[in-house]
């Protein structure tokens, strides 16, 4: 019998070194556990970086990677984490065919509906971008892509905040600082 899989979210901070996330992606690849989203970016401490990286798998196997990916040499920390733990969001850009957009005022009623803004337009193509949560910026894509009027499409990833008042690599840093202080 397969275990149930569902989606997790995992948030890791490391060093801001090169090779980093090629470390991280490799535990993923050695687990047999696709990557659903990726993203890479700075975090609020200097020096830090974070990555937010979503999966679907079951809950022994996201457990045994996180503690993997902890282990690397320059991770700080890994966490992992349900939906109802965090506040996700999602950012899209989608490239639509002008003439399409000018001839059914489906298109442009679509996109104000779904929270859309059309942010340049030329005679060839239109630029509309989207920002909210994953299955909004999915179904503003669905919703265009029916149409036939979607020439490219890009979404960042979805990046995360967790929903608990306790910011837990703030505390973890502020421990590993005073136990180095004592050390000497």
């Amino acid at each position: 019998m397969e275990k149930e899989t569902k989606l997790y979210t995992l948030i890791i901070f490391s060093e801001n070194r090169a090779g980093v996330l090629n470390q991280v992606t490799n535990v993923f690849t050695r687990r047999q556990v696709n990557i659903e989203s990726l993203n890479a970016s700075p975090s609020g401490i200097d020096g830090v970086h974070r990555y937010t990286i979503t999966c679907r798998a079951d809950e022994d196997s996201i457990r045994t990677l996180t503690l993997q990916i902890e282990k690397k040499i320059d991770v700080i920390r890994a966490d992992y984490f349900e939906k109802n733990e965090i506040y996700v969001m999602e950012q899209a850009l989608y490239k639509i065919a002008t003439p399409a957009l000018l001839a059914d005022k489906e298109i442009s009623k679509a996109i104000r509906l779904m929270g859309g803004r059309i942010v340049e337009v030329n005679p060839a193509y239109s630029i509309v971008s989207k920002e909210g949560l994953p299955e909004e910026v999915r179904g503003l894509y669905d919703r265009l892509q029916a149409k036939g009027c979607l020439l490219q499409y890009v979404s960042s990833g979805v990046i995360a905040v967790t929903k608990s008042r306790r910011e837990e690599l703030a505390e973890y840093l502020q421990q590993r600082d005073e136990a180095c202080r004592t050390e000497q």
